[in-house]
């Protein structure tokens, strides 16, 4: 019975460990994510599903970078950029976090709008109200305890896959489409493609990650265990984004219905929850949207303060850590306030900001890259070559397509029609 033992205290320690990679997952299926694969599979079919196996190869790669970073040298990725390159290279990739994450804030305040708008409840309520309670949770309560609620609430997104399996797609082509790739030099195709690398593999999760690792005190004599719960969560989050695409494919696409609104979105839900298919899509979106409202602004502000060496702490008053407090609730101000334009799109305002995130994940890629790759910082479990070349691939392939974004007006009358 000594191997049963040895069985169940490595799972126990497992447990204990768990965190990183399960919480840097689920964020990542936040409001954005949701319109992104919605948009992708009602317009595009399941021509995209090929795109989802590498970008999840890519996650698990580049998630683990960041993880083992923290695990062997006890800092965070903000941190590391300014004592390996300078503060102008800091200011650089700070400038560039802060740009992604304003988007991406924007786009969780669009999605409460969104899914507060199928209950009938005014953008113009719903926005601030939530921005005050999202500013008061994190400043005033206990971040840790509401993010765990949170997370209990992301159990929602096993809908899509309980509503995927329901609605019977071909499963010979969807197979097909996720093993055999396809592209289109299209602009709407680039955007689309360019956004699901940029909701899956987002700049401001490569700090995330690896200052989780290291505040939660997990060294190298436990990575072997934090490894395994990196990959987990890159398969958890994109078996998720997976049938969120397969489901809205099969219901939307078909049906040659176009996702404007989240009320269109939210009939992929219908084989499951017939007329409640609404307010299930509204809940879970909400609840995605609070959660990326809460980590966003929180993330940025932490990641700015700790690579220019300002004090920071959500404990803090804002006499004590003024530019902390001040980073985090400009953060959650501009989203908010962006998202109460009038008449904006909000499910392509979600999209769009996914686009800056994929645009610019290149540049925070670059510096973590050289950073895991250095024998003198990391050791021997500095990068090999195949995460070099997965990881490399992934910066390389997005600032290939973002070229091709650029010049696909000027490319369309030299294509096949």
């Amino acid at each position: 019975m000594r191997w049963l033992r040895g069985v169940r205290r490595r799972a126990l320690f497992f447990m204990a460990i768990l965190g990183p990679g399960l919480i840097a997952a689920c964020a990542d299926n936040d409001a954005g994510g949701i319109s992104t694969y919605s948009i992708a599979g009602a317009y595009y079919g399941y021509s995209l599903l090929w795109v989802l196996f590498v970008i999840t190869l890519s996650l698990a790669f580049t998630q683990e970078i960041g993880a083992r970073t923290g695990a062997v040298t006890g800092k965070g990725l903000a941190g590391l950029i300014r004592e390996e390159f300078g503060l102008r290279a800091t200011a650089f990739a700070m400038l560039t976090l802060l740009i992604a994450n304003l988007g991406t804030t924007v786009s969780e305040f669009a999605g409460m709008a969104a899914s507060l708008e199928l209950f009938g409840v005014s953008k113009y309520i719903a926005v601030p109200t939530l921005a005050i309670i999202v500013w008061l949770l994190v400043t005033r309560g206990s971040y840790k305890g509401v993010e765990r609620i949170f997370l209990g609430f992301s159990i929602l997104y096993v809908t899509y896959i309980i509503s995927g399996i329901m609605v019977k797609p071909p499963w010979g082509e969807v197979i097909r489409q996720t093993f055999v790739p396809s592209f289109r030099l299209e602009g709407g195709y680039l955007l689309a493609f360019i956004a699901l690398v940029g909701t899956t593999i987002t700049p401001w999760g490569q700090f995330f990650i690896q200052s989780y690792v290291v505040d939660k005190g997990l060294g190298i004599r436990e990575y072997k265990y934090t490894r395994l719960e990196v990959f987990l969560g890159a398969f958890i989050t994109d078996l998720v984004s997976f049938f969120i695409l397969v489901c809205t494919a099969a219901t939307l696409y078909v049906r040659g219905i176009g996702v404007q609104t989240a009320a269109d979105a939210a009939l992929a839900l219908e084989p499951l929850a017939g007329r409640f298919a609404e307010g299930l899509f509204a809940l879970g979106l909400l609840n995605a949207s609070l959660l990326g409202a809460a980590i966003l602004p929180l993330a940025t502000a932490y990641a700015i303060c700790e690579a220019f060496g300002w004090e920071a702490g959500v404990s803090r008053s804002f006499r004590e850590a003024p530019l902390f407090n001040g980073l985090f609730t400009f953060t959650l101000g501009f989203g908010a306030a962006v998202a109460l334009v009038p008449g904006l799109p909000l499910m392509w305002v979600m999209l769009v900001a996914q686009d800056v995130n994929g645009i610019l994940l290149p540049v925070i890629l670059f510096y973590a890259l050289r950073i895991a790759s250095n024998k003198r910082i990391m050791g021997r479990y500095a990068n090999g070559p195949v995460f070099n070349l997965i990881a490399w691939g992934t910066a390389i392939g997005l600032i290939i397509l973002t070229v091709l974004l650029l010049f696909s007006p000027l490319l369309s009358p030299f294509l096949p029609a």
